[in-house]
């Protein structure tokens, strides 16, 4: 990583449905973000390891994102490696391959890690006025719960996600009603142990969202024909509009599913997953609004870069 003349560091996020980049300026200012659906995440729940054709796809994007950091002389770059790199035994195999194209060893993060990058990422631009803060990051094996004001007060990782629940529950297209009762069932259970580990839930102000879920039923809320992420960024998406949405495409097949505006045909498979989260966070925990955010676990992980003192 030679050659960077003007301070500018990365971020990967490498999911268990996405992953996604962040470069920026050496005031955390963002220069360009990306995300592809590799779904590195497949069948992991099943079998415990990372598939062969899933690793390729996600070695292969990670090919790009480095030709994207070199582009723009990026001096330190971290790569964060989540929920399906905890669950699968054959991670380091994985890692191996991907430092060989990253130059850097990518980062196995816990979920309390996760969680803390998120909210972090999440408020840092918000008015502490709005606080305290509930973070809720839905991502494809896991989702992040962080409460605080103006510093992570509590955290706790669940094994839900978009991609683990469709897998696990959602075998029918459309999903059956005892399928979606299933997933929204086990989901719950997850939730009573999400508030007894963090008994301030209750005094939460503001629930912060974020991840593809998230953006996705807000964009299809908003019925955007071209994703339009300053539209996204801090949209309020209420408790009626989320279950509205979960009543429409969770009774559409795939192919009527697809051509929802704001949806992105890759993640149309496993939106009915996530919003089975999403409603359930709504439901178990009394809300009725969301903020929506764009700033997440990425900007988390770009500002611990520049936080870190420059490597020699």
């Amino acid at each position: 990583m030679s050659g960077a003349t003007d301070g500018a560091v990365a971020a990967i996020d490498c999911g268990t449905n996405s992953v996604r980049l962040l470069v920026a300026d050496a005031f955390g200012r963002p220069l360009e973000r990306l995300m592809r659906i590799t779904r590195l995440g497949q069948g992991v729940d099943r079998t415990g390891r990372l598939d062969d054709e899933a690793v390729g796809r996600t070695l292969e994007v990670l090919g790009e994102y480095r030709a994207v950091a070199d582009r723009h002389g990026v001096g330190r770059l971290r790569m964060a490696a989540t929920s399906a790199s905890r669950d699968a035994a054959n991670r380091d195999a994985f890692f191996d391959a991907a430092e060989e194209v990253l130059g850097v060893r990518p980062e196995l993060l816990s979920g309390t890690e996760e969680a803390s990058a998120s909210f972090r990422g999440a408020t840092a631009n918000l008015d502490r006025s709005r606080g305290p803060f509930l973070v809720v990051d839905i991502g494809g094996g896991s989702t992040e719960f962080a409460l605080g004001t103006d510093r992570l007060e509590g955290a706790v990782s669940i094994d839900v996600g978009c991609v683990r629940m469709t897998e696990k529950h959602l075998h029918h297209d459309p999903p059956r009603p005892e399928e979606l009762s299933n997933c929204l069932a086990e989901v719950a259970l997850h939730l009573d142990d999400v508030q007894r580990e963090l008994p301030g839930l209750a005094a939460a102000s503001t629930f912060v969202g974020l991840a593809g879920t998230i953006t996705n039923v807000a964009a299809v809320e908003l019925g955007l024909a071209t994703y339009d992420p300053e539209a996204i960024h801090h949209f309020v998406l209420t408790r009626a509009a989320a279950e509205d949405v979960f009543r429409t495409l969770a009774t559409e097949p795939l192919a009527d599913r697809i051509h929802n505006p704001g949806l992105e045909q890759a993640r149309a498979d496993v939106i009915v997953g996530g919003l089975c989260v999403l409603v359930s966070v709504f439901r178990a925990l009394d809300l009725q609004e969301c903020l929506v955010s764009e700033s997440d676990i990425l900007d988390g992980l770009v500002a611990g870069l520049l936080d870190a003192p420059p490597v020699d």
